[in-house]
């Protein structure tokens, strides 16, 4: 219980819903992008919320790069900038509209050129209207480190633009 004796309601307890900004969200009325890391996986979700419940539109996974020539020996790394990166741009390839959607991290830490503003980079070059701020996105040079990467890049982003 709260000092004031009022319970807090168990999904934030523990740690999983800010209730305000979720209010924030479902005012809006628009779709949004849902954006969340794991130990080992990107994940982006396109979702639609209705007042009591929200329904996934498009998902997918950075583990779904193996399939667009992700390298079979790079499996270990699906977590990096270029994978971030690249599942952006598979998410916005997968929505059929282009619609205007709003950003949602949910509790994750805000870490500006990190690999969820690596997945929202991805989704505006895929052409994704997100409002965000330039100065938060990685840039070309942050996302291809070397010259493998810089190759591997090119390619898949290939793959997945033309199917």
């Amino acid at each position: 219980m709260d000092k004031i004796g009022r319970t807090i309601r168990r999904r934030r307890r523990e740690g999983k819903t800010d209730y305000k900004a979720r209010l924030g969200v479902i005012k809006s009325s628009l779709p949004r992008i849902v954006i969340r890391k794991t130990n080992r996986y990107i994940i982006a979700q396109l979702v639609e919320t209705d007042i009591a419940q929200d329904k996934i539109i498009v998902s997918v996974s950075s583990k779904d790069l193996l399939g667009k020539g992700w390298p079979k020996e790079l499996e270990g790394s699906l977590k990096n900038l270029s994978a971030a990166y690249l599942t952006g741009i598979l998410l916005a390839n997968k929505a059929k509209k282009k619609e205007k959607c709003i950003l949602d991290i949910g509790l994750q830490r805000n870490i500006h050129r990190g690999r969820l503003y690596a997945t929202l980079k991805g989704l505006i070059d895929g052409g994704m209207e997100i409002p965000h701020n330039q100065d938060c996105l990685p840039d070309e040079e942050m996302l291809s480190s070397n010259k493998k990467t810089s190759e591997i890049l090119k390619t898949v982003r290939e793959k997945i633009k033309h199917g």
